[in-house]
């Protein structure tokens, strides 16, 4: 630890006596110590939305010395019923989620660091966020950037902590490379869920219940209590009042291609992550899954029709959906293409709001 780092932690144990952090302190199993090694540690938070606004107003009051926010997104007005963060002039002026959240929790929090990263986080943009980085926090809306997360974290030994919520639905786990399964061990052996918010809705007290369980799993990693994590994976289902723990380490696989004992990092190579591409003179943007879908194309027009917030046509090969700026067209294999913008992370937040 450099003298700076010392000086920084040894303030910290003093404000944590008497001042802001004091009721943290008072808590035993935490402590001076725990508070110490939080003011020490770096966070970064993969999404500003619902999630990620919970999370990262949570650690910046309990003190996280420094806090890295990535978003590709703006604030809008459906926002504003669960992402605690913004305000009626953010959604005005359509301010950047990562920009608007920087702000907000420096007005919170003045005494640690809070950086913005307006950015779609790719394999590239994240191996660049990640140095000193001790935790990352999922805040995504979709499974083709966790498994990005998945891998890189895997590759650089960095704890991440998996969330998501839908509906009245919640779940979170936290992975540890080399002691936990990962994300990749986790496909197909658990309900990781499928829906998102755009189409299903989602209650705020769900998400609460995630950031809650996700950030109380960050101080224990971040204040030196390691023993204490859960090590299960938690899901719940807040207006059906159910709650589950599932016990995962038998899902962890020696031949895992992302955490196994010769592991390749699948996602973190193009074959096997979503590709975008920009049409010439059509703008208009390709959206390619990176596993193949089939999806079922009436279900997926009925779907999309109960919404009630665009036009819906269909044929036997095809399902076009207008809501304006945009025009979606998708394929039964999963390709969309979204019409009216020339914007690749505009293009994949629109698709990942219908297709999570």
């Amino acid at each position: 630890m450099s003298q700076m780092e010392k000086e920084q932690a040894g303030a910290a144990r003093e404000r944590g006596r008497d001042g802001r952090y004091s009721r943290q302190v008072r808590f035993t199993p935490f402590g001076a110590e725990g508070q110490a090694g939080l003011a020490g540690s770096t966070v970064l938070i993969v999404g500003v939305g619902a999630l990620g606004t919970g999370i990262a107003e949570t650690l910046a009051r309990c003190g996280t010395g420094r806090i890295i926010l990535a978003d590709r997104d703006y604030v809008e007005w459906s926002n504003l019923q669960r992402q605690q963060l913004y305000t009626e002039e953010d959604a005005r002026q359509r301010m950047p989620k990562a920009a608007a959240a920087k702000a907000r929790l420096e007005r919170i929090n003045s005494e640690i660091t809070i950086e913005a990263q307006v950015l779609d986080v790719r394999a590239e943009e994240l191996e660049s966020l990640l140095p000193g980085v001790d935790l990352i926090m999922d805040g995504t809306d979709n499974f083709d950037t966790r498994l990005i997360i998945n891998d890189m974290a895997q590759k650089h030994g960095i704890p991440w902590i998996y969330g998501a919520c839908v509906g009245s639905y919640g779940i979170t786990f936290t992975i540890l490379p080399g002691e936990t399964p990962c994300l990749n061990c986790l496909l197909g052996a658990v309900p990781l869920g499928g829906d998102t918010c755009d189409t299903a809705g989602i209650l705020p007290q769900a998400v609460q219940l995630v950031t809650a369980n996700a950030t109380a799993e960050a101080l224990k990693l971040l204040g030196g209590r390691p023993e204490q994590l859960r090590g299960k994976l938690l899901s719940f289902d807040v207006w059906r009042n159910e709650h589950q723990e599932i016990g995962v380490k038998a899902a962890k696989k020696d031949s895992c291609p992302s955490c196994g004992s010769h592991p390749v990092y699948p996602y973190l190579t193009a074959a096997n992550t979503e590709r975008s591409d920009v049409l010439c003179g059509r703008d208009t943007v390709q959206i390619r899954p990176a596993q193949r879908r089939q999806l079922n194309l009436q279900e997926t027009a009925a779907r999309l029709a109960r919404l009630g917030s665009g036009k819906v046509e269909s044929n036997p090969y095809l399902v076009s959906f207008t809501e304006e700026p945009f025009r979606m067209v998708v394929f039964g294999d999963g390709r969309a293409l979204i019409h009216g913008t020339s914007d690749v992370a505009a293009a994949r937040s629109f698709y990942h709001r219908y297709f999570g």
